[in-house]
């Protein structure tokens, strides 16, 4: 099994302006600009927040927009607006553990989310792309608890006005 972070951040760290929105993103380039295609191809899972998926939730067609994953939404919702999502309510370290071996699991977002499963060093490759914007407050990808956590820079890309840092954990020994 290998957890990745996937996504993108503002150049001073922000998923997210204060109200959550991502009009930033939509308005500094495209998805095809990137490697989502080949990056989502192998995934077999994706894991995100709330508040993460009402932003998903937003855009056209969004049921066939992770058609072969099994989606997980962490929520206190019983039920979701949009079939082919799973809202689930535990504890996301837990119930990463107990995810088959041999899947690949997409962390979509946000920091409710990463915080946990890098304070029990469960995310094994970062690729994260930065937007050539400044938000100056917002919500920020990193909220993790005071700890240093280290990873090795496997590769950088230039995609369109993104530049894609992608990061492996360091192997503990």
């Amino acid at each position: 099994m290998s957890v990745f972070f996937y996504g993108c951040i503002t150049m001073d760290g922000y998923l997210a302006d204060k109200n959550h929105n991502l009009d930033w993103l939509y308005q500094t380039g495209d998805i095809e600009e990137t490697d989502y295609e080949s990056f989502y191809k192998s995934m077999d899972i994706t894991i995100m927040g709330k508040r993460t998926f009402n932003e998903i939730e937003k855009i056209e067609n969004i049921g066939s927009f992770y058609p072969t994953t099994k989606n997980y939404v962490f929520t206190h919702d019983e039920r979701l607006s949009v079939k082919g999502f799973i809202p689930i309510h535990c504890d996301i370290v837990e119930f990463v553990k107990q995810i088959e071996k041999d899947k690949n699991i997409w962390i979509v977002g946000g920091n409710t989310i990463v915080a946990p499963l890098l304070e029990n060093d469960m995310i094994d490759n970062m690729i994260i792309q930065i937007a050539p914007v400044l938000l100056g407050s917002g919500i920020p990808l990193f909220s993790q608890k005071e700890a240093l956590k280290r990873f090795y820079l496997k590769e950088v890309k230039k995609h369109g006005q993104f530049a894609e840092l992608i990061y492996a954990q360091l192997q503990k020994f």
